[in-house]
């Protein structure tokens, strides 16, 4: 009884991973995040900084594709025509709005990433060994276009870095961010958008509080083979040395926007977008 048992799980599973590997397709999704802008109300009137932070919002509506292949993926944004933003406002505030053209590679069998990204113009190479979340499965679901999803949630302690036009300096803060993502089992893969992976099937929406993220439209194995892309260009880093350049960078960029603040008496605000 024993030898059966153990027969029929090990058939189970042999046979769910070989399903799992003939799935191949691509999943549209639409991005949001959540935008407060605060600006010295002694130089920005209400309704100025209201028609601020729509423009602002919109820049963040983004599109992007995952594109995956049994144990790869690749999630990149869709190119758009529209250029990157940049709004004055009587010559007091200047809101800079940078684009994002990252491309992020994912392979699940080798435990591995590839990510091609930007800091300021320069380009890198993100390559690094997956780390898996600790998500929590929970029993309630929701449907989702024609897939039925289950709720999954993990939390996390992130550091935050603020600029005080007060002080002039970056203070961090440290706080928990609680996640929520629906996946579905009609397509098993471990899939998902951005840095989001590790669940027993397809991601389609996740909400991090601030950011949302939610699949409009799946081709599921389409005629034409999808092809899976390993990202190549830039310079080759680890993430800690990335993390390293961009924190430096970041630093600098406040710095700037410190002393130019203080020398125009303006308010400048860059942001850079990604999903």
């Amino acid at each position: 009884m024993k030898f059966i048992i153990s027969y029929s799980l090990v058939y189970t599973l042999a046979m769910a991973t070989a399903i799992a590997q003939e799935f191949q397709g691509i999943a549209y999704y639409k991005t949001h995040r959540e935008i407060n802008l605060s600006l010295d109300s002694t130089r920005v009137n209400s309704d100025t900084q209201k028609h601020l932070q729509g423009q602002i919002q919109r820049q963040f509506q983004k599109e992007y594709t995952l594109s995956f292949k049994g144990k790869e993926s690749v999630y990149k944004e869709i190119e758009s025509l529209e250029k990157p933003s940049v709004a004055n406002v009587s010559g007091e505030i200047k809101i800079v709005v940078g684009g994002m053209s990252d491309v992020l590679y994912r392979n699940l069998k080798d435990n591995f990433y590839v990510q091609e990204t930007e800091i300021m113009d320069k380009q890198f190479l993100i390559k690094d060994t997956l780390k898996p979340r600790e998500w929590k499965l929970e029993k309630e679901t929701k449907s989702i276009g024609e897939y039925t999803c289950f709720k999954a949630i993990f939390s996390e302690e992130i550091i935050e870095q603020i600029f005080s036009t007060d002080s002039n300096q970056i203070e961090k803060v440290t706080k928990t961010r609680t996640t929520t993502a629906w996946y579905t089992l009609q397509i098993p893969l471990s899939h998902g958008p951005q840095n989001f992976w590790g669940l027993p099937g397809l991601i389609l929406e996740v909400n991090d509080g601030e950011q949302s993220m939610l699949c409009s439209k799946i081709i599921l194995n389409p005629k034409k083979e999808i092809e899976i892309l390993v990202p190549s260009k830039g310079k080759p880093v680890t993430q800690v040395e990335y993390d390293i350049i961009r924190e430096k960078k970041n630093k600098e960029m406040m710095e700037n926007m410190g002393d130019n603040r203080s020398n125009k008496g303006g308010n400048t605000v860059i942001m850079k977008i990604g999903g």
